[in-house]
């Protein structure tokens, strides 16, 4: 594994909330860790990841059902497992968790390690993949490697998260893909409106099970730095 640790969480949001008031209320909720000296310690960077709404160009197999993607980097691996024991984050952030997102965070968050494929600028837009293995079979990075002739060998920057330690019922993924582009234009023209599932790689089309993953097409909404 690499030595970049993250925590990833696939978001929905409180059914209150309209979807267009979910970044806000996620944004103040994010600005209850600055409470928190041990979170400001453990998490070093923030990148909070709506859902793009209403773009009927977007990729065809791209999920509604969630509302956003949460990419937290660690101080280290340790940090993953100490922070959802922290007094601080127990008495601020959690009690406001349900109101913003529809259980709390810890239900949805995966630990993961990065490997970066294409080294690039973190742009605005960001098509993020769950991606579940099919039976018998495994997930690794070099199966993201033959980019030429798919749509994301136009990403400014690829990243492969390989999931790692215990996964919360009904996030059972073994992998997530960050796939940086410069607009959410620059998405639609790279896929033409052609399903997601149908333009994975060959290694990853042959071993994922696709009825199982999610992709979402996001936008940052709050970053930190």
């Amino acid at each position: 594994m690499s030595a970049q640790w993250k925590m990833i969480y696939l978001a929905k949001r409180n059914p209150a909330l309209a979807p267009e008031d979910f970044p806000q209320a996620w944004r103040g909720h994010s600005a209850l860790g600055r409470q928190c000296r041990n979170v400001q310690d453990k998490v070093r960077a923030v990148r909070q990841c709506s859902r793009v709404l209403d773009r009927p160009d977007l990729p065809r197999g791209a999920s509604a059902g969630y509302d956003g993607v949460n990419l937290l980097s660690l101080r280290d691996r340790q940090a993953a497992d100490d922070i959802w024991n922290d007094p601080e984050t127990l008495a601020i952030m959690r009690p406001d968790e349900p109101r913003v997102f529809s259980t709390y965070v810890r239900n949805f968050t995966l630990v993961a390690g990065e490997r970066i494929l294409i080294e690039g600028a973190e742009t605005g837009v960001c098509v993020v993949l769950f991606l579940s293995a099919a039976p018998g079979r495994r997930l690794a990075e070099d199966d993201f490697g033959v980019l030429s002739g798919t749509p994301w060998a136009a990403a400014a920057r690829l990243v492969w998260n390989g999931v790692a330690g215990e996964r919360p019922p009904g996030y059972e993924y073994d992998a997530v893909v960050e796939a940086w582009f410069a607009s959410v234009d620059a998405v639609a023209a790279a896929f033409g409106g052609t399903s997601v599932w149908a333009c994975l790689p060959g290694g990853v089309s042959e071993r994922t099970d696709a009825a199982r993953s999610v992709c979402l097409l996001t936008h940052v909404t709050h970053r930190r730095p």
